[in-house]
């Protein structure tokens, strides 16, 4: 039988099964810790760091930290915040994040941390890499210098015999997104779709569905990142 554990996130009592990890135990307590790299359900990978918490007093990624009786978690502080800050920062400098001219406008989570953040002009200097764009698979068009290396597709998108259809080449500055051309071939129209969801960014489109969210019915325009949390306890 699951053991049910009890904490604090800034104050506020929780409850969780032991061991759930933290990011996940939050949100089904109504408590939003932002993301990027992590799904519920997929071995978390801790590339981000944006959900970065204080935990008992040392900073811990929320995403690989499991739930354990008694912890005490920091979560909406001013420290954390500007650090959750200079992270969105360094994302929007590291790539060619446009947002006028994205597809993803309004559907991204990346922008919409940018506003939950209050982000104008970044602290760091621009990086402006350039990357090539690849667009000779059938239905996928990958935008690389939007990528943030969340791991997302790579852990998500695989074909029927388990193999990933995107992966990693490259490391440090020469690190770029990569997609098996001869499994993108027979990606299905869903397989498809839910790339490009799953990422949280615009690098990975369906082709020949671009825009098709009129602005006003786009995901954030109405409500802020983290809200959907929010409301379920309210």
């Amino acid at each position: 039988m699951s053991e049910t554990v009890k904490f604090t996130i800034d104050g506020k009592e929780c409850t969780a099964v032991k061991g759930q990890l933290l990011i996940d135990a939050a949100a089904d307590n109504g408590i939003y810790i932002p993301l990027l790299c992590h799904m519920r359900d997929l071995v978390p990978a801790g590339s981000c760091r944006i959900c970065t918490c204080k935990v008992n007093g040392r900073y811990m990624s929320a995403c690989t930290t499991p739930v354990e009786p008694g912890m005490n978690i920091e979560s909406n502080t001013a420290e954390l915040n500007d650090i959750r800050k200079a992270i969105v920062e360094m994302l929007f400098v590291e790539g060619n994040h446009f947002c006028p001219s994205c597809e993803k406008s309004g559907n991204c989570d990346l922008q919409a941390l940018g506003y939950k953040y209050q982000m104008m002009v970044p602290r760091f200097p621009y990086a402006f890499e350039r990357r090539e764009l690849e667009a000779s698979t059938p239905k996928i068009f990958l935008e690389k210098n939007r990528c943030i290396f969340c791991k997302r597709c790579v852990r998500l998108i695989k074909d029927e015999q388990g193999r990933s259809i995107f992966a990693f080449k490259g490391r440090g500055k020469t690190l770029e997104i990569n997609i098996d051309k001869k499994l993108a071939a027979n990606m299905s129209d869903d397989l498809t779709m839910k790339a490009m969801n799953a990422c949280p960014v615009g690098a990975i489109l369906k082709k020949e569905v671009g825009f098709i969210n009129s602005i006003g019915t786009r995901k954030y325009d109405k409500e802020p990142i983290g809200s959907d949390i929010e409301k379920i306890h309210q």
